[in-house]
Formats: structure tokens, sequence, C-alpha cells
């Protein structure tokens, strides 16, 4: 079966990478584990945009550049689509006022493009008659409507993954065929050779 994944990739990486030691993840090597043997993975999209470093680490882009550069030179079918970071002022209450003050100026960075840019994909696949069977890899529910439309009007299987051990969101499992889960064991499984062969691209020293 054609089979193309569709990864929001901050909901994978806060689902089920933050906090361990299997970053250098091979997409493709994971998907074969997680999905059967008549999924023909022929290609993965991943969803992401580029970060910018934090103060008490600054050298977040450059990790992110390097497993993006791994991942492409190792996985040809891996296509990778940026969204953007929107960063504003937005006045927020205090959990505990003080001294007569119950709100504050702090700075949100929002993440934005990736769930509409996935969206936009797995239709448009879709009505070229890419694949059999879309696979979204997330757990945000503004993608639901798309899986609706490519479920019920283009006669289409769609999968789901939910990274991690959380609930998966009813919107979304409501218009999927199946389920799926990303566990910690998959994870492991699942990594990239270091030093990606023929380059001198490495896994970063932090991961």
């Amino acid at each position: 079966m054609r089979t193309y994944v569709y990864v929001d990739g901050f909901n994978l990486y806060y689902g089920a990478l933050k906090g361990t030691p299997w970053k250098w993840l091979d997409l493709v090597a994971l998907f074969q584990i997680v999905l059967r043997q008549h999924h023909d993975i022929l290609k993965v999209k991943y969803f992401t945009a580029r970060v910018s470093g934090a103060p008490t680490d600054e050298s977040q882009p450059l990790r992110q550049n390097v497993y993006l550069r791994a991942l492409q030179r190792f996985r040809p079918e891996v296509e990778v689509h940026f969204g953007h970071f929107l960063t504003h002022r937005v006045r927020a209450p205090l959990s505990q006022p003080l001294a007569g003050r119950h709100t504050a100026e702090v700075i949100r960075t929002e993440e934005k493009g990736s769930d509409v840019n996935l969206a936009v994909h797995l239709l448009n696949d879709s009505w070229l008659d890419a694949y059999d069977c879309g696979v979204v890899v997330s757990n945000d529910s503004d993608v639901a409507e798309a899986m609706r439309l490519v479920r019920e009007q283009h006669d289409k299987q769609i999968g789901l993954i939910t990274p991690g051990a959380r609930r998966t969101s009813q919107q979304l499992k409501k218009h999927a065929d199946f389920v799926r889960h990303i566990r910690a064991n998959g994870l492991m499984r699942s990594q990239l050779p270091d030093p990606i062969p023929g380059t001198n691209i490495r896994k970063p020293a932090a991961w």
C-alpha cells in the first residue's frame, strides 16, 4: 500500500522526544516499526520551524540544522517543510498576584504554519493520488477536518500516530481508520547512524 507519512515535528518532539536520549531519530525506520508490513513508505513529510537559540542554550539552531541535514542525507524520502515562529508581547494574569499587581507583560513565542502546511499537503497529495494511505503523526486537533475530507471524499485510508503516552485526541481519532502510538522502545530501535555514512555529520554531543 502506497503510504505517505505527515509529521508535526514539534508535536513529535514534545510528545515523545523531549528529555530522552533518542533525538537522533531515523523517521523512516521508526514508521516502518510502527506501521504494518503492507505499508510501503514512499515519503515522509516533516513539518517544523527553525528554532532560535535560547539564552540558556544558544546551540539549539545548530543542533536542529545538523539533525535535518543528517536526516535528509540518510533518508532521501524525507522532505522538510518550514513554518515560522511568531514572537509578540502579551499581558497575562499572574497566578499569584503581588503587591496589587494582577498581570504582567510577557513575551510569547508560537510556532505557526506547521499544522496548516500539514493539512494542505495531506489534501493536495490525496487529490494528486500520490498515496493510498496517509498517516498523520500529531495530536493536534487542527488537522481533523483535513483528515475527514481525505477519508470521506477521496477514498483514501487515514492512519493516526500519537506521539508518546498522551491520550489520543478524540477529534482526530474519529477520522482515522487506525491508531498507533510511538513507544520508547521504537525510538530506541530507530536511531540514525553516527556518523552518517559518507559524510562528517555526527550526532550532537548534547544528545
